[in-house]
């Protein structure tokens, strides 16, 4: 069953979780739902990189955890400064960066989402019983996301 939990009028919280088994077009409807609450907080300007991103991160749901089951979040950070989006899966499988040959078909997802976001990384949940992978855009003055961050927690390489 797929649940989606929205804050009320009284929520001082500003975020979104939906809790889903994804499937093919599931990218599409969720990149939807996050522009909607991108440009409800007036943060339009890191729209089409936040897309690309969570685009990223479900996609590798669908194609490597088991179920596709996962829950996602989508935070206004404090102050407004940006989002913050979360995908967690039961997978203990941390995924990887790799960089692929150039006639690769996949492989380049957390390229992309390291290439486009401020800052990024995968939190293992402490049980082992899976991980969260997330990012983060920050809205500079100009609309537009500033440069790229190292992430807290880089995957290894693919050998």
């Amino acid at each position: 069953m797929n649940h989606v939990i929205a804050p009320g009028a009284e929520s001082e919280e500003p975020v979104y979780r939906a809790d889903f088994a994804m499937g093919e077009h599931s990218a599409r409807h969720l990149w939807r739902i996050l522009r909607l609450y991108l440009n409800g907080w007036g943060l339009a300007g890191v729209a089409d990189v936040a897309e690309l991103a969570f685009t990223e991160l479900i996609a590798n749901v669908v194609r490597h955890v088991p179920g596709r089951r996962c829950q996602t979040f989508i935070f206004r950070l404090p102050g407004g400064e940006g989002v913050r989006v979360e995908v967690a899966d039961g997978c203990p499988k941390v995924p990887r960066m790799a960089e692929g040959e150039v006639l690769d078909e996949g492989g380049r997802g957390l390229v992309l989402v390291d290439a486009v976001t401020d800052k990024w990384g995968v939190e293992v949940r402490r049980d082992g019983g899976g991980k969260t992978v997330w990012f983060e855009c920050l809205a500079a003055a100009s609309g537009v996301s500033a440069a790229p961050a190292t992430p807290t927690v880089r995957p290894v390489p693919r050998p």
